[in-house]
């Protein structure tokens, strides 16, 4: 089969378009037919050797695929032959950017007939994170207010959706330009605020007269971490879900006794350990795409051996929505 290698960590140049043999399932997993492979950071901090969770040499990245099953293990008893499914693949010997892969059978999600595989394959980490950061961690409630920081990127743009699709009565979006913001807009942002201007919060304090949001979803670190805080209202929930600046935000604790606010982890992995949650969560996000009450935002479509241009292309943050390679 034809696969995406690497060998060496470094820049978008060291993913190599190789062929490899095609995997075997073992007893509990199932081989895939890739359709549609999700582009992540994630991917491109495993390319450069940085991610959270080394990965060791040689290795075919992605995490996110689709597509329709073609063998099944022996004890494989969920699923079947020309079953369609989405995944998030976890084990050593999977293959994302691949026209094959190997999955574990408690990681499969079915994929309704009219959901395609492009729209499928948008979800698993930017529409599980997104949901999970409101539902799960921020404990989102009716009426709540909920400021989106980089509202037009993957995990922003489904954040901005399902805060009122859970009943948010008011989502304040942030963005660097214009168009990105326009873009929160259209998703149904109440508030637009450019991020890159000075004293930012002092407009989302301002759109809740001086109240603050109930929740905050907050990926960049630095400085934006620190004015992120000075956003939350009384019992508001600051979730942090990355890092993006590579800055680390000292602050102090107590500071958040006065007025019983909390800043609370978010990290994926974490829920997909968990799989009646896993299962639940990705049945309700793509019940919401089936009806078109989730629009799911794709950047671009790319064949396999253009891995390298679209790993280029996302670093630049030049792009809007969900990058997809195809086999």
């Amino acid at each position: 089969m034809k696969a995406v290698q690497i060998t060496t960590y470094g820049g978008p140049d060291v993913l190599k378009v190789v062929n490899l043999d095609r995997p075997a399932p073992e007893a509990k997993e199932v081989l895939i037919k890739i359709e549609a492979i999700g582009v992540n950071y994630a991917d491109t901090a495993r390319r450069e050797g940085q991610y959270v969770i080394p990965t060791p040499l040689p290795f075919v990245p992605g995490a996110e695929v689709a597509g329709i099953i073609e063998e099944v293990g022996s004890e494989v008893k969920a699923v079947k032959p020309g079953d369609r499914v989405v995944t998030l693949l976890g084990s050593k010997r999977a293959t994302g950017y691949a026209e094959y892969s190997i999955a574990d059978e408690r990681g499969l999600m079915p994929v309704p007939e009219n959901v395609s595989f492009e729209l499928a394959v948008s979800l698993p980490l930017q529409g599980l994170s997104a949901y999970h950061i409101l539902k799960t961690m921020g404990r989102i409630e009716p009426g709540e207010t909920v400021l989106v920081h980089a509202a037009a990127g993957g995990v922003g743009t489904i954040a901005v959706q399902l805060a009122k699709l859970f009943g948010a009565n008011k989502v304040i979006a942030t963005a660097s330009t214009s168009e990105k913001l326009e873009l929160a807009k259209k998703l149904g942002a109440d508030v637009l605020v450019n991020y890159s201007e000075e004293n930012w919060h002092e407009k989302v304090l301002e759109a809740t007269n001086g109240k603050g949001v109930d929740i905050a979803l907050e990926m960049a670190g630095g400085r934006v971490f620190i004015d992120t805080l000075k956003c939350l209202a009384t019992f508001g929930r600051l979730v942090v879900y990355g890092v993006a600046s590579g800055e680390q935000s000292p602050f102090n604790p107590s500071s958040l006794m006065a007025r019983n606010q909390s800043v609370i982890g978010f990290f994926l992995p974490q829920i997909m350990r968990k799989p009646a949650l896993l299962q639940s969560s990705m049945k309700e996000l793509l019940t919401f795409v089936g009806k078109g009450e989730l629009k799911l935002q794709i950047g671009g479509i790319y064949r396999l051996e253009e891995a390298a241009s679209v790993h280029t292309l996302l670093q630049g943050r030049k792009t809007v929505g969900k990058l997809i390679l195809k086999p």
